[in-house]
């Protein structure tokens, strides 16, 4: 009988190339985070330190802009601030119901043409620009019904935008439940509803939670519907379903980089443009207020999860 040496694990052939092919992979995948991280740290400081002052001056959440130009300190965000929160607000409450609906019915019921059908439509979505979405509400709305523009035709327009960054989260979402936990509440005589709203998507709303404040950064920050279904003003008007043209922070950051070469005064002494700190002002609350938005969807879901 011949005896047979057990190799040691450490000492097998191979196991050493696969350490070095493992710490390189390591390596490789750091150095691209942090590549990555670079422009998006640098973007932030840029942000932060130019936008800083003016947000933190008297009056920048209590005062809009009103008749001061670019020679003009002092203005606020309000009603910028005041008309982003509406039309963002107005087209999260029609898209995330529509939207986690289709993403359950995709996952959960999604059989045959209907199913096929949904899913290429969401597929279409995906790819539509923000400009293209504007010019379809508006030559449904103002040119073939000849209405009038207004802010709700700019949350319509954004609706087109949100539904299928929600639906594909909540597919995805929803695909990560274990079948296990489906079958087992079918198995107690559990009605199939049931299972989805008391089982499947609670043990997904914190994926499908994260899916909706990504769709709301998605659009909070568009500025081609607002130019085309609403415009832009300097005052405040709180009225979303009114006429007349609405601020919003994307449009008021549009309106002051039109006046970003002006630092001169008629007389062609040179001047401060306060133009400038509007702007970064405003693109530093728009961050602002997608961050709050991330923010909480996280504590909602560190709460609202499911334990099975």
């Amino acid at each position: 009988m011949t005896a047979t040496t057990a190799t040691p694990l450490s000492a097998s052939p191979g196991r050493g190339l696969r350490k070095v092919k493992n710490n390189l992979a390591t390596v490789l995948v750091t150095l691209a985070f942090g590549v990555a991280l670079i422009p998006l740290v640098w973007l932030l400081w840029t942000v932060i330190s130019k936008g800083w002052h003016a947000i933190t001056r008297n009056g920048w959440f209590t005062q809009d802009v009103g008749t001061r130009t670019y020679r003009d300190p002092g203005g606020g965000a309000l009603h910028a601030i005041i008309g982003t929160l509406e039309q963002v607000a107005l087209c999260s409450l029609i898209s995330v119901p529509i939207a986690v609906m289709v993403g359950i019915y995709l996952v959960e019921y999604g059989r045959g043409p209907l199913a096929k059908a949904t899913t290429f439509m969401v597929d279409i979505l995906s790819g539509v620009p923000s400009i293209v979405a504007a010019l379809f509400i508006y030559a449904v709305f103002i040119t073939t019904f000849h209405g009038e523009r207004g802010g709700w035709l700019v949350s319509l327009a954004l609706v087109l935008l949100m539904i299928p960054v929600i639906v594909r989260t909540t597919e995805e979402m929803l695909k990560l439940v274990p079948n296990e936990l489906r079958e087992a509440s079918y198995a107690l005589g559990v009605p199939k509803w049931k299972t989805i709203w008391r089982v499947v998507v609670p043990t997904a709303l914190t994926g499908i939670i994260t899916g909706i404040v990504l769709g709301i950064a998605r659009v909070a920050g568009e500025t081609a519907p607002l130019l085309i279904l609403v415009g832009y003003t300097d005052n405040l008007n709180d009225n979303l379903f009114g006429n007349g043209f609405q601020g919003s922070l994307p449009g008021m950051i549009n309106a002051q980089v039109a006046n970003l070469g002006n630092n001169r005064s008629f007389t062609g002494q040179p001047i401060h443009n306060y133009a400038v700190d509007r702007m970064w002002g405003a693109a530093l609350t728009l961050i602002i207020i997608v961050m709050a938005l991330n923010l909480i969807a996280r504590i909602l879901g560190r709460y609202t999860r499911f334990e099975y």
